[in-house]
């Protein structure tokens, strides 16, 4: 296996540091638009691991897929690995294709409001350009693997997971994302330091959040929407979460059978604010305007003007949990409230990666999915989700101790 990897910032940083430690692949290539930033993971990688030498940094343009392809062709990339915001999903999707090559992303492409009732009915969904073309890339006979992050990724796993392990009938699959991180200034002050891509964080927050019921199919409802208390395992415990625009809800239900599918994201009463307040003042913009002559998008320079996420690890504490409540009938026939989570604590992924834990989180999925692809454990071809897959493999491969596994062990609490 060869590995394009476009995209060195906080998770495709970590994605590099975690498959040194794999010997599943011969080269990968970590690609960037900053090549220093390319170069810095590879440097990385290489003084954790000396004599490590699979691994090569390259310059690409990710919204070209001209640019995507030739990269790909040069490096004779199998796979293609997208770890950058969804903005780019279809330059490097279409690019992927045109190579020849696999391709993985952790967010889909993304979607367009109803013009009349956005926060009723559907526009274009996540994904939608995605699947458009799945039927190309089953006759080509390629695979592209879509929404194997964390979230959307290792929760669709576990909706697999439940399906045919735990429940004969699911009335909910309800994700459940929730954590206890503080980031401290120099001076030890709390302070605002979002743990993903802002970017990212306003788009799926600020969109009309989507749910899936069996009678209606896809709607809508108003940003941060039905929101309830949510106790996190692990010593996180109770965290308010709200609806949100997640791809979670349009992958389940096209591979899992359930009457009701959800997201719900514990953000916390500051970051509702912020967000509230960035949507207010039209901070939230991705169209560029004119600022004393010069053409910006209000919403790069908002996560422009935060801390890199990749950065910010050596000044946070706490854990942070994925997961899915999954409600319905268990295999015995009896009623089953059954939460499956995976819960990673900052200090652990510091002190073994050098990399913050929502963003490790976030990249462990993605390599634990190249490995069971360059297995032949899983195998297709489509446009397809996790949940097309079958789930014990990949979370046997993530639980299981080093150097057979990640050492990523995930639990199962009863309610």
């Amino acid at each position: 296996m060869r590995v394009l990897m476009i995209g060195s910032g906080g998770v495709g940083d970590a994605a590099a540091r975690i498959a040194a430690e794999r010997g599943f692949f011969e080269r990968w290539v970590v690609a960037d638009y900053d090549v220093t930033r390319a170069e810095r993971t590879v440097a990385a990688v290489a003084g954790r691991h000396p004599g490590e030498a699979r691994f090569v940094s390259a310059q690409v343009d990710a919204s070209s897929a001209e640019a995507v392809t030739a990269l790909a062709r040069e490096h004779g990339a199998t796979h293609v690995f997208n770890a950058v915001d969804p903005k780019f999903n279809m330059p490097i999707f279409t690019g992927a294709k045109a190579a020849g090559a696999d391709y993985l992303d952790m967010a889909m492409s993304l979607s367009q409001r109803h013009p009349e009732q956005p926060y009723e009915k559907v526009g274009v969904m996540l994904g939608d350009e995605q699947f458009a073309v799945a039927g190309e890339w089953e006759a080509d006979g390629r695979l592209a693997l879509v929404g194997i992050g964390v979230e959307p990724g290792l929760s669709d796993v576990f909706a697999r997971y439940a399906a045919d392990h735990l429940f004969s009938e699911i009335d909910e699959l309800g994700t459940r994302d929730g954590a206890n991180l503080v980031v401290h200034d120099d001076d030890g002050n709390e302070v605002f330091a979002p743990s993903f891509s802002m970017w990212t964080t306003i788009e799926e927050c600020l969109n009309p959040p989507v749910v899936w019921e069996r009678d209606r199919g896809w709607f809508t409802t108003a940003p941060f929407s039905e929101p309830e208390v949510f106790d996190f395992p692990e010593g996180i415990g109770p965290v308010e979460c709200v609806n949100v625009e997640h791809e979670e809800v349009l992958l389940m239900p096209r591979w899992v059978d359930a009457g009701r599918v959800t997201f719900k994201y514990g953000l916390g009463d500051e970051f509702i604010t912020i967000l509230k307040v960035l949507n207010t003042l039209g901070l939230d913009r991705t169209e560029p305007i004119t600022v004393k002559g010069v053409q910006v998008s209000p919403r790069d320079v908002v996560a422009a003007a935060l801390p890199d996420p990749a950065t910010i690890g050596p000044r946070m504490t706490g854990k942070t949990c994925a997961g899915l409540f999954v409600t319905g009938t268990g295999k015995d026939g009896q009623p089953r409230r059954t939460y499956l989570y995976h819960v990673v604590d900052n200090a652990e992924t510091m002190a073994a990666y050098d990399a913050q834990c929502v963003v490790w989180q976030t990249a462990v999925n993605p390599v634990v999915a190249l490995e069971l692809l360059a297995r032949g454990t899983w195998k297709g071809a489509g446009v397809l989700g996790p949940e097309a897959f079958d789930a014990v493999p990949f979370l046997d491969l993530l639980a299981a101790p080093k150097p057979e596994g990640y050492g990523s062990p995930w639990g199962i609490d009863e309610r």
